[in-house]
């Protein structure tokens, strides 16, 4: 497999491979505690500290490690929940048709019509900020793009004399939704997974950032960049490690998601 990946595919695969082996050993590969203060404030790059330290002097590196375990933790969760939710809702939506249909789409475009990043802040402003509540809100909020574009796919898919001659062989709608719409359906909902992914860690960042997402003093990249924020302006880079870290796991992600895309698609045409 790997002799017929791309190379576009090959970087993406090792950067993501890398940020996602780095967040599971998190705990046996940063040299120092999480909130543990090792030197100075904003300490240059040196042996004992090679990102150098923060705004309080914490270990830049171990800051980044675990600041990637949460975001990449949180996001997959996130992005898990929004697909499971989305999809089922969406392909239920398709296959019952009628009423049913009509009210879960009009639902869903009236969480659509607020901002989600406004929605999240006027929930979490009224709620506890835990980890748990963060993945709840970020997913069930992500779920209704995962929604429009499950009901769109399956409604295509529903009108196919294959899940007609399913229906008629007296299959129930459990067997229409995951073993006739959701195989075909896997190829657009696989390209949209590294998106809603890539959003998610975008989404929890921006939390973060605004003091509503991961708290102190655990870690998390938009909570690192918030923190070393001033900095920037003597001329001390400690706020754009997490910036490059988000920007290279999102393309990293993108190449990964598009290969998938492009083999799914082609083993499809193969088959047909």
């Amino acid at each position: 497999m790997m002799k017929n990946m791309p190379l576009s595919a090959i970087i993406g695969l090792f950067f993501v491979s890398l940020y996602f082996a780095m967040a599971i050993f998190a705990n046996w590969i940063a040299p120092y505690g999480m909130a543990e203060i090792v030197g100075d404030v904003w300490e240059p790059s040196s042996a004992e500290h090679l990102l150098g330290t923060d705004n309080i002097g914490r270990d830049l590196l171990t800051r980044m490690i675990y600041g990637g375990q949460t975001t990449i933790f949180i996001a997959t969760a996130a992005t898990i929940l929004s697909f499971t939710t989305g999809s089922v809702l969406g392909f239920l939506a398709a296959v019952l048709g009628g009423w049913a249909d009509q009210l879960l789409s009009r639902f869903v475009d009236l969480l659509m019509s607020i901002p989600s990043l406004i929605l999240a802040l006027v929930i979490l402003s009224v709620m506890p900020v835990t980890i748990p509540i963060l993945i709840v809100v970020m997913g069930l909020l992500d779920s209704t793009r995962v929604f429009r574009l499950a009901r769109a796919v399956a409604v295509d898919i529903n009108v196919m004399e294959y899940v007609e001659a399913a229906v008629l062989r007296g299959e129930g709608r459990g067997w229409v939704i995951f073993r006739e719409i959701l195989p075909n359906a896997l190829s657009p909902l696989v390209a949209e997974m590294g998106l809603r992914f890539i959003f998610a860690v975008l989404f929890i960042s921006t939390l973060s950032f605004l003091g509503l997402g991961v708290q102190p003093p655990l870690a998390d990249w938009g909570g690192i960049v918030k923190e070393n924020k001033d900095g920037i302006v003597y001329g001390i880079g400690a706020a754009l490690y997490p910036a490059v870290a988000i920007a290279t796991l999102a393309i990293s992600v993108n190449l990964v998601a598009d290969w998938i895309l492009n083999r799914t698609t082609s083993l499809k045409g193969g088959r047909g």
